[in-house]
């Protein structure tokens, strides 16, 4: 690891130290004016440099880069050459190149050399207190990996240099300057770290490959695209630090710089890996020394950082970086390196075989004897967690009690299973939940634990998190064999999306790009088969909950009875009707039970045309009713169909969104939304086609939770009855107690519709939907023939549709969202005013919608943040989706049975995403 004694640039150790040259602003407008640029320039941080952006007026000129004076002019050439080579390689990956000089200067009474870099707009990704997304970091990679492919074929005489970054001397480095460390606590941590790490790396060096590198592709030096809000790193700077090296270190350095932002963690850097790999593939050596090379990085940051602030104090790029360089330290120790470098193997596809457990006299384990043993299943399908069981402290030895008193000699859990017993609700982190061994329940009434780590593991948690099983299980052997239990079997996780995609209609989409796998619902909770629990914000189908007892009650005794169609005679179809007519205004009084809500619509539209005899519909624009042919011929948002409004039927016709925030009328105007809309109708009756229906939410559900304007139902309604047309309510979204003061949207317009659509609620998630009309209304229908569903209204759909309405009268839901509803959005209006991103915050109840825009003045919508600030939320266990035509509104419709601390959970996690970035 000692230096050549014969060194063509400039040699680390024999400096000590590299003080950045002083320049002032006055000299480096001086030196500027030598290249013939007439600019102001403003200094720039640098670990060693002096450097400056030059500006005339709005204009950036370029960047002023004053070297070091212990650079060599052969390395300054170097680093230009390897940037015009890299520029000419990679001509999709921006690269300061330099634009005049290089030029020697007077510096501090000694000479250096400047020269002018092309400057590369856009910004870096520095920032510590910025979150960096997947995507981002997988670009973070791929720059990496790029700059790698690039330079593997450069070569130049000033890349003979020793340098304190490059990682083939960061053990000798962490020696050298581990002194400046005051710590003394941190000072040995740092310094048995780097020895360990080094301990990895060593007897891998003679195979590792070597080339010219970069050496500091990090987030201060990768510069990014932005593009409708988001970044997209597409730009590499700074050449100091090139050199030849081991060419795995490109990648090490990158992904260290990880660590040092918001919420990241170890396995935060796994996308830079992948990126790179699929770039230029990674050997199993270059793999298997790469945490170990990122705990080596983080240690010279650490000593180096001490050591430059002790030389250099009144550089505030390098004082101001201490406390992040810890902070990334122990970051990077915060996973033991043969975990992280198990899970990287594991990722690339370069790990071996799992461990087996010994057999014969290898382990010993006395005289156990499980006899009769039972296998206790605690992952999250298991029905030992049903209704909650898993929240309940000591339930594992509970059910293991259980199962040794029906005669069990042994109670034994599983091997790598995730256990939902190990979870918790509104976690911002996963918690640990997959096993690294056996638990183990004895007759005589003691608990074993049982783990076969492999010879030189770290010492193994008995429960992990699942980011780190495969690291961790790769480290620990399944003792079920050996108790004459079956081994786990592997797990097949990664190919459901294959599967879907291949047998279900992809048309039929799924939420998030990557989404978890939900297996069980809890009230307001949603339940991954990895034990994470996530806090259920947009599901306005399970309106008591998920899995609420009563309704899974009600529907198994009904199996167990009578389920057929509605032709038979049986009670619980006229109770659920009676009790669904009850909840709604006189004339409103004669139920149809279908299955869903696009059935609801369609079959309102029907009841108009044939009750009126006329033949158009006129819909509210950004509206989805459904996707029947009626349902969808009236669904006018271009977020569900791109061309929903080219291609209506003739028979449809849309009038504006009533958008009071953003649309044609705004605020007080807002009113001349239902004026537009008579004129349309009287119109199409003076042409001779009145109207058969008017079609709205009467409450702005799909566009945001948005309320109408005063009266606009009023004075809609009001025209196309004038004219012999009907009212339809489409309550599908909106209805029942979700608003929270109104039990229907319409109430609080103050309206009675003709016609009325309800489904999601209706069934708690079973299939269910029902329109309520007037008896007049109804028996029109037989003009066109019967009606007939089998199963809308089956005895089953009736006992679920009583239970629903039981449950939120019993349980109070719709004071429920009353409540816990006026909380969460005074909680978000709060945010708004420290979050420049949030334009509004809408809604009622449990039915909110919070708007983000670039600019409160134009209204642009923020359409790409809101959908990366989706991922982020799920990151932080939260599910949100985005509505509106624009997608630019988070759709807040949870589980009525919402408490105050989820909605503080929410509020707080979508705190820390406008706070931190997304």
């Amino acid at each position: 690891m000692s230096s050549s004694p014969e060194i063509g640039g400039v040699d680390f150790f024999a400096h000590g130290g590299l003080p950045v040259p002083q320049v002032t602003i006055l000299q480096a407008e001086r030196v500027a004016a030598l290249f013939g640029l007439t600019a102001r320039a403003q200094p720039l941080g640098s670990q060693q440099d002096s450097n400056f952006l030059l500006a005339d007026g709005g204009s950036v000129l370029g960047v002023l880069k004053i070297a070091n004076p212990a650079f060599s002019a052969a390395e300054i050439e170097a680093q230009d050459a390897a940037a015009a080579h890299i520029a000419a390689a990679c001509q999709d990956l921006r690269v300061a190149t330099v634009t005049h000089g290089p030029a020697e200067v007077p510096v501090n009474g000694g000479r250096a050399l400047a020269r002018v870099l092309r400057y590369l707009p856009g910004g870096t990704l520095a920032g510590a207190g910025r979150y960096l997304s997947p995507r981002v970091v997988a670009g973070l990679g791929a720059v990496a990996g790029q700059v790698s492919l690039a330079l593997s074929s450069f070569e130049h005489p000033g890349l003979d240099r020793v340098l304190q970054w490059d990682l083939r001397h960061a053990l000798r480095v962490v020696d050298a300057l581990a002194g400046h460390v005051r710590d003394e606590d941190l000072r040995g941590r740092v310094t048995a770290a780097a020895r360990a790490a080094w301990g990895r790396v060593e007897p891998l060096a003679g195979r590792l490959p070597w080339q010219a590198v970069h050496g500091d592709v990090t987030d201060d030096n990768v510069v990014c695209l932005v593009e409708r809000g988001l970044r997209t790193p597409d730009g590499i700077i700074d050449f100091g630090d090139l050199t030849s090296s081991w060419a795995v270190g490109e990648l090490a350095v990158a992904i260290t710089s990880v660590l040092r932002h918001a919420g990241a963690e170890p396995c935060s850097v796994l996308p830079a890996v992948h990126a790179f790999h699929d770039l230029r593939p990674l050997s199993a050596e270059e793999a298997a020394v790469l945490w170990p090379l990122v705990v080596m990085r983080a240690a010279v940051l650490v000593v180096s950082g001490e050591q430059q602030a002790a030389i250099d104090g009144v550089n505030d790029y390098v004082t101001g970086a201490l406390e992040h360089e810890r902070r990334l330290f122990e970051r990077a120790m915060s996973v033991p390196a043969e975990v992280m470098t198990a899970l990287i193997l594991a990722e690339l596809g370069l790990g071996g075989e799992p461990p087996r457990a010994p057999s014969g006299p290898a382990l010993d384990l006395g005289p156990l004897d499980l006899g009769h043993c039972a296998v206790l299943d605690l992952s999250v399908p298991s029905d030992a967690v049903d209704e909650g069981a898993w929240l309940e402290a000591g339930l594992e030895d509970r059910l293991a009690e259980r199962l040794l008193a029906t005669g069990y000699d042994a109670v034994a859990t599983r091997f790598g299973e995730a256990r939902l017993t190990a979870s918790t609700v509104l976690a911002g982190v996963s918690p640990a939940t997959v096993a690294t061994g056996i638990d183990l329940w004895l007759a005589d009434g003691n608990r074993l634990h049982l783990s076969l780590p492999t010879e030189g593991a770290p010492e193994v948690p008995p429960l992990v998190r699942p980011e780190y099983a495969a690291g961790w299980l790769s480290l620990v052997a399944d003792p079920g064999p050996l108790l004459g239990l079956p081994a786990a079997p592997p797990s097949v996780e990664g190919d459901l999306l294959e599967r879907r995609s291949a047998s279900f209609a992809a048309v039929q989409e799924h939420y998030y790009r990557d989404p978890p796998r939900i297996e069980r619902g809890w009230r307001h909770h949603l339940a991954a088969t990895d034990g994470r629990v996530y806090l259920d914000m947009v599901n306005n189908v399970a309106v008591l909950g998920h899995s609420h007892p009563r309704v899974e009650a009600a529907v198994a005794r009904q199996l167990r009875r009578l389920n057929t169609n509605s032709r038979f005679n049986y009670a619980s179809v006229v109770e659920f009707s009676e009790r669904l007519a009850g909840l709604l205004p006189a004339p409103l009084e004669v139920v149809f039970l279908v299955n869903s809500g696009s059935e609801a619509v369609d079959l309102a539209l029907r009841l108009a045309l044939v009750a009126t005899g006329h033949q158009d519909v006129v819909a509210v624009r950004e509206a989805y009713h459904g996707w029947t042919y009626a349902s969808d011929a009236v669904s006018t948002s271009t977020a569900d169909n791109p061309n929903a409004l080219s291609t209506r039927p003739p028979w449809v016709h849309a009038v504006d969104a009533p958008n009071s925030y953003r649309g044609r009328y705004r605020g007080s105007e807002s009113v001349r939304y239902s004026a537009d809309a008579v004129l349309l109708i009287g119109e199409l009756a003076g042409h001779g086609r009145p109207p058969a229906a008017f079609l709205a939410e009467p409450f702005y559900g799909n566009a945001g939770g948005m309320p109408l304007p005063d009266g606009y139902l009023a004075a809609v309604y009001a025209e196309v009855r004038r004219h012999g047309g009907l009212a339809i309510a489409d309550e599908i979204q909106v209805g029942y107690g979700r608003l929270g003061r109104w039990f229907w949207g319409f109430e609080e317009q103050g309206v009675v519709p003709d016609v009325v659509t309800v489904a999601k609620a209706t069934g708690n998630g079973y299939p269910l939907g029902a329109v309520v009309t007037s008896r007049a209304i109804a028996e029109r229908y037989r003009d066109a023939g019967y009606f007939f569903s089998s199963t809308g209204g089956s005895p089953v759909s009736s006992v679920v549709g009583l239970t629903v309405l039981d449950v939120i009268r019993d349980e109070g839901l719709q004071a429920n969202a009353a409540r816990v509803g006026a909380h969460l959005k005074a909680r978000l209006e709060e945010l708004a005013v420290r979050h420049w991103l949030i334009g509004a915050v809408h809604g009622s109840g449990l039915y909110l919608g919070v708007e983000f825009v670039r600019d409160r003045g134009t209204l642009e919508p923020a359409t790409e943040e809101t959908m990366a600030i989706c991922d982020r939320m799920l990151e932080l266990g939260v599910i949100i989706q985005p509505t509106s035509d624009r997608m630019c509104v988070l759709k807040i419709k949870p589980p009525l049975c919402l408490d105050v601390a989820g909605a503080d959970f929410f509020a707080d996690a979508l705190d820390r995403v406008l706070t931190e970035g997304w």
